[in-house]
């Protein structure tokens, strides 16, 4: 009896070393896709923010041509509040935060009398999307860094 005793005992400790192993091994795959998907919800939130920009300086630039034509806004705060009216006209509602550096600080494209016309996130990340972007954003594809993702406003002539 005694020498059944003594060869059941030292299964436990190789089979709770397994488990250990077993779990971190589990626990590690968990890791990189969760990683994966947090990354895929900041590139959207990216798209849908730099698109908010991008229609709020087309906005900006419309409202202006009955006034000089062509005017594109020369900060964000004349996004925030268009004082050129009667009645203040908002173009954007916020300043987004730029979810792939977590601050403010937008890269700004301007023009060549310093007005913005587009803004670019300044993360240096690789995107995980690689293609398949809308027509308007097209020339995202294929690019290497956040930073060449582009929002740029450009009139239809």
């Amino acid at each position: 009896m005694y020498s059944r005793i003594c060869s059941a005992a030292g299964f436990t400790y190789p089979a709770v070393l397994a488990m250990v192993v077993i779990i971190g091994i589990a626990s590690t795959s968990a890791q990189k896709s969760w990683t994966t998907i947090v990354k895929r919800e900041k590139e959207k939130e990216l798209l849908f923010r730099g698109d908010q920009f991008c229609k709020a300086i087309e906005s900006y630039y419309r409202a202006s041509e009955d006034k000089k034509k062509g005017n594109y806004p020369p900060s964000f705060d004349d996004l925030l509040k268009d004082s050129r009216f009667p009645a203040v006209k908002r173009h954007l509602r916020k300043v987004y935060i730029d979810p792939m550096t977590g601050s403010n600080d937008w890269g700004m494209i301007y023009t060549p009398d310093r007005r913005i016309k587009g803004v670019f996130s300044k993360g240096q990340g690789e995107p995980l999307k690689k293609n398949g972007f809308s027509v308007r954003y097209s020339h995202f594809n294929d690019k290497v860094q956040y930073s060449e993702w582009k929002f740029v406003y450009t009139p239809v002539k």
